[in-house]
């Protein structure tokens, strides 16, 4: 019996998640190499991002877009490129045509990767340039040409200084997480690279970000041409579906409530949020010494360990990881079943952030919060954000689970190098010898000496006359007062 390609329609439609739309991907006019290219990235129906930005996209109008991570924003602008890139006649093989501006090199990383699978049954080639990576081989690469380039500010314009990126091509700019392009210090560097490229009449703008703030809105007037905006509330995309639990403790209790939930909660991969570069430091060597595998990433991590790491917790192979605001950007993992806030963030908006790493792609997760007298400060920003009030859960005594771990040694403050370690001796005692008291500075050098004037005179102070030494007898006188025996006979003295 042959199937009815209309039921199978049908049965399709049927399946599609709840957090998605009824919109799909092949009812936009789209070129066959990026719809296959979408099926090999599972993509059927369209996020509510997506839904609402490739009918502005598409048609080259500029966006800008109120979105969530985990709500299918990189797949809306790279299905954009795509499909603008396809459509041009000609291009310079040597010239970048699209820029994408990341704020960190993890997220640079997972647009990357995502666009190679959205991009693998097409010719349009990308790069990603950032830091901490290999200079000499990034510039070889721009120099041979790529059509989308996919970077960090600080990167990109040290190659454009150097000649070696070039933005006369340049027909579309992507600025995503522009809220935490800002907030990390990169003003200065945005507004010198969109006054490098072409003018906004001549390229496409899209700019996706958390919210809309003030500074982000002058982004979009001074830079962008009459975009259309588009919001997708966080309370509809990130927050449903996550059970949230917030716990008040002591600091010196945290720990022990941290090992007691580790114990009682039904998890499978978690990842745990800490204020501080130091605090992932110490919260992980204690996780080690109780017997659980964590591992901590900080800005401070070399790039290739950060990326090992960030695979292993893709892969499975690391179940705990902690991580600080700046360097849990671009962790976009699937299977993230909890989200716990060691320390509440001081940033309202960061609260979203942390939490969004769960319940993805229609999935449920759980965020449990611990508050204590250092942090429990920024609860009522995070609470007025939301609208309503985080559950409180009361934790009983034998929650609690004593800390077994030893004690982290400081941080010994590295001593400055010597010029030379070794010196001889004679070294030494030769630079010992150089260390003498300075002469009194001459009149000349009195100051106000060319104007005439000068210290006043010191009386001369004449050394003390020292007595003689008596002379001293020399071998002549001493032999004529005792001749030599062995000497000739004198002649007696005549009278």
């Amino acid at each position: 019996m042959v199937e009815d390609p209309q039921s199978t329609l049908e049965i399709q439609r049927a399946e599609k998640p709840e957090f998605l739309t009824k919109t799909r991907f092949d009812e936009f006019d789209l070129p066959a190499s990026v719809v296959n290219g979408l099926g090999d990235a599972g993509f059927t129906y369209c996020t509510p991002i997506q839904a609402r930005t490739l009918p502005v996209s598409l048609p080259g109008r500029d966006v800008a877009g109120q979105a969530q991570t985990g709500t299918g924003k990189t797949a809306a602008f790279l299905v954009t490129l795509l499909t603008r890139l396809l459509a041009l006649p000609e291009k310079n093989p040597l010239l970048p045509s699209a820029l994408i501006v990341t704020p960190t090199r993890e997220l640079a990383r997972q647009i990357y990767e995502e666009a190679e699978i959205l991009a693998r049954h097409t010719d349009v080639t990308m790069a990603q340039v950032v830091g901490g990576v290999d200079y000499l081989k990034q510039a070889n690469i721009l120099r041979q040409g790529v059509d989308i380039i996919i970077c960090t500010p600080g990167r990109i314009i040290d190659y454009y200084k150097q000649g070696i990126f070039k933005t006369e091509g340049i027909i579309a700019l992507v600025i995503d997480e522009a809220d935490r392009l800002l907030d990390l210090g990169f003003a200065q560097d945005m507004r010198y690279i969109l006054r490098k490229l072409p003018t906004y009449e001549k390229r496409q703008s899209m700019l996706f970000s958390a919210t809309l703030s003030y500074r982000v809105m002058e982004l979009t007037y001074e830079f962008m041409n009459l975009p259309e905006f588009i919001a997708v509330t966080p309370e509809t995309v990130t927050v449903e579906g996550i059970e949230q639990s917030l716990y008040h403790v002591g600091s010196d209790k945290k720990v022990s409530l941290l090992l007691g939930l580790l114990n009682r909660e039904d998890w499978r991969r978690m990842l745990i949020f800490v204020n501080t570069k130091v605090g992932v430091e110490r919260l992980t060597h204690t996780l080690k010494g109780n017997g659980w595998p964590a591992e901590g990433i900080t800005g401070d991590l070399p790039q290739r360990k950060r990326f090992r790491l960030m695979e292993q917790f893709k892969k499975g192979q690391t179940k705990i990881l902690l991580a600080t605001d700046v360097a849990s950007r671009g962790i976009h993992v699937e299977d993230i079943s909890h989200v716990i806030n060691y320390d509440l963030p001081q940033d309202s908006e960061n609260y979203v952030h942390r939490i969004g790493r769960t319940a993805r792609a229609g999935k449920t997760g759980r965020a449990l919060s611990l508050a204590c007298e250092r942090y429990v400060f920024h609860l009522e920003p995070v609470e007025k954000m939301l609208g309503y009030k985080i559950p409180v859960v009361w934790p009983a005594d034998d929650w609690f689970v004593e800390d077994r771990s030893k004690p982290l040694a400081p941080r010994r403050r590295p001593q400055p190098k010597r010029a030379t370690q070794r010196r001889t001796r004679g070294t030494e005692n030769k630079r010992r010898d150089y260390r003498k008291p300075r002469t009194k500075p001459k009149s000349s050098r009195f100051p106000g000496a060319f104007f005439g004037f000068g210290p006043e005179p010191q009386p001369e102070l004449k050394p003390e006359p020292q007595p003689e030494p008596p002379p001293k007898r020399n071998q002549t006188s001493r032999s004529k007062k005792h001749p030599s025996p062995s000497g000739p006979a004198t002649e007696p003295r005549k009278e």
